[in-house]
């Protein structure tokens, strides 16, 4: 079965078109390996890319399910002045030790960003519950990302 959908801004067609989840399409056959793969099942969030502006964890989408849709993967998270201010201030501030959650943190909080949403500290954190840190660096990835 295939499945053709936008990834990025590109037109993308895949014979894996079943219940193969997304995140395996996107890291195996497209390459794109900024999604993380931390748990399979939802609960880390390290996988995290838009799909029509929403933040879907891509562990859990069945490819199927994003047929004739828009997925934006944190390679595809540029063009606006508000998001390059966020991922400035990550590598300004060096914020990340392993950088596992990074991009799941980035996918998120963008969709809140391009929704034209101000994120305070209150609204950031809630937003980012779902992006698990291993690394104990959360409490510095919210504090550059509030700041």
């Amino acid at each position: 079965m295939k499945c053709t959908f936008t990834v990025n801004g590109k037109p993308v067609e895949t014979e894996k078109g079943g219940s193969e989840a997304l995140l395996d399409v996107l890291r195996g056959e497209l390459g794109l390996t900024g999604s993380k793969e931390g748990c399979t099942d939802g609960s880390c969030g390290a996988c995290a890319v838009l799909i029509d502006g929403r933040a879907e964890n891509s562990c859990l989408v069945p490819v199927a399910q994003v047929q004739g849709r828009e997925v934006r993967t944190v390679e595809g998270l540029s063009g606006t002045p508000e998001l390059a201010r966020l991922q400035r201030a990550l590598v300004t501030a060096g914020v990340t030790a392993c950088g596992f959650c990074v991009p799941g943190m980035l996918t998120v909080a963008s969709e809140h960003i391009l929704a034209g949403e101000e994120l305070d500290g209150v609204s950031l954190k809630q937003a980012l519950s779902g992006v698990a840190c291993r690394c104990s660096g959360y409490r510095r990835i919210l504090q550059v990302l509030d700041g």
